[in-house]
């Protein structure tokens, strides 16, 4: 796959508690330059949608732990979309998931992705879940008409792996985000059937891809 190709596939992030506004110009300015998209926080996304219209803006809500109220996520999402933002990364209830509660996520993520006509992506943060828990997430995120699933905050131990993308890959495309640095790891995440990067690290990912 050659840059062209993996460019638009790539969300390069920026989401660490100091990130600031230069922070998020950095990225949307590398982002615009190498054709990706940008995640970045939602404080940020109606300067970001200003700053770079020609960038897609994700940004993340619940993040990073997930343990908002709905209303408030869905609030939260909902105001994230009129301030421009063209997709949404929502960290689901962990807790509910590990205590099966599912009717709960699934309802919680429903109300989400009703709220707004952008997609949802569903951070189920793996490293926290076994298979049979990752598997009940992501049964949860497509039962509530997620567009995507994605593995990780980057805030807990852990990232993506091959196995948990080919695992989630099961129940609906999947963004690999959380330690994807080089170009041979977003290659082994895409033939293990990831639609979409995370990283902080988007350049130089490219910068290792064939012209």
């Amino acid at each position: 796959m050659d840059r062209d190709e993996l460019a638009p596939l790539i969300d390069h992030t920026v989401l660490g508690p100091e990130t600031t506004v230069a922070d998020v110009e950095d990225v949307l300015d590398a982002a615009a330059d190498h054709g990706m998209n940008a995640c970045i926080p939602p404080y940020a996304v109606e300067h970001a949608v200003d700053y770079a219209p020609e960038v897609t803006v994700a940004t993340v809500i619940g993040f990073p732990h997930g343990q908002n109220a709905p209303d408030v996520k869905r609030r939260e999402g909902v105001l994230a979309w009129k301030a421009g933002a063209d997709e949404l990364d929502v960290v689901l209830n962990v807790a509910n998931v590990k205590t099966g509660r599912l009717e709960a996520v699934e309802n919680e993520l429903a109300e989400l992705v009703a709220a707004v006509p952008i997609p949802v992506k569903v951070i189920i943060e793996t490293a926290l879940l076994t298979d049979d828990e990752k598997r009940n997430a992501c049964e949860a995120a497509r039962e509530a008409d997620a567009a995507m699933v994605k593995t990780s905050t980057g805030f807990a131990e852990g990232g993506a792996t091959v196995s948990d993308v080919e695992l989630m890959s099961e129940s609906l495309p999947v963004k690999a985000s959380g330690g994807v640095g080089s170009y041979e790891e977003a290659i082994a995440m895409i033939d293990a059937g990831a639609e979409r990067i995370g990283a902080s690290s988007g350049v130089e990912i490219l910068e290792g891809a064939p012209d």
